[in-house]
């Protein structure tokens, strides 16, 4: 999972930790933005999930992908996301005019305090367009609208820049750094964390001239 399920340089994804699932009922309605829709990952994403996963440059950024990501992988995560198993509010990043699945993204609970924490990934050529910003403006404007949170985590590793640069965008604040497990690299990796508080977000959710 790891809303994500969120970059302009090199990187696209943020590692969201281990924690407990939101309850079954949180379900993934359609969300719009300027230039994406998020949907619910359905059986017609599936090899483009696997062929975008599929890169060492995604997965190393992303905790809980495995490399080398297969299609029998992709058709796990879709059935899981379908039958509530991952817990989570999982989307699927897809362009509005093409229609095309670039990443994936969602938001899931925490082990303590009343907030959620946001992960996500694109895949590789769609890095650089602001798209991951405005895929992670979307889904935390719908964190903060329909559930009674009282912030959004977010955590990157260490060298991924672009991805520490797209929490900044959406005025996440540094709190301190960790480590976190990487699947795809078989060991602990370094990470920051970053918190967005429902005040700070209630002052930036127009999004003026962040992305």
């Amino acid at each position: 999972m790891q809303s994500q399920l969120l970059k302009e340089s090199l990187d696209q994804a943020i590692l969201p930790s281990e924690a407990r699932p939101l309850p079954q009922e949180l379900l993934s309605p359609m969300l719009v933005s300027e230039r994406l829709m998020l949907r619910a990952p359905e059986a017609q994403d599936i090899n483009a999930i696997a062929h975008l996963a599929n890169n060492i440059n995604v997965a190393s950024k992303v905790s809980r992908m495995p490399h080398p990501y297969t299609t029998k992988d992709a058709e796990n995560f879709v059935a899981r996301v379908a039958s509530g198993a991952m817990g989570k509010c999982v989307y699927a990043v897809t362009r509005n005019d093409t229609r095309e699945l670039i990443g994936c993204c969602g938001l899931q609970s925490q082990e303590s305090g009343n907030g959620l924490e946001i992960g996500y990934w694109l895949g590789e050529p769609h890095w650089n367009r602001g798209l991951a910003t405005e895929a992670a403006q979307t889904l935390i404007d719908f964190g903060f609208r329909h559930f009674d949170i009282d912030f959004i985590d977010g955590r990157v590793r260490v060298m991924n820049i672009g991805s520490r640069r797209v929490l900044q965008k959406c005025g996440f604040q540094f709190q301190g750094t960790g480590m976190a497990p990487s699947l795809a690299l078989g060991g602990m990796v370094a990470v920051e964390w970053f918190r967005l508080d429902r005040k700070t977000w209630g002052s930036l959710r127009h999004w003026g001239g962040t992305r």
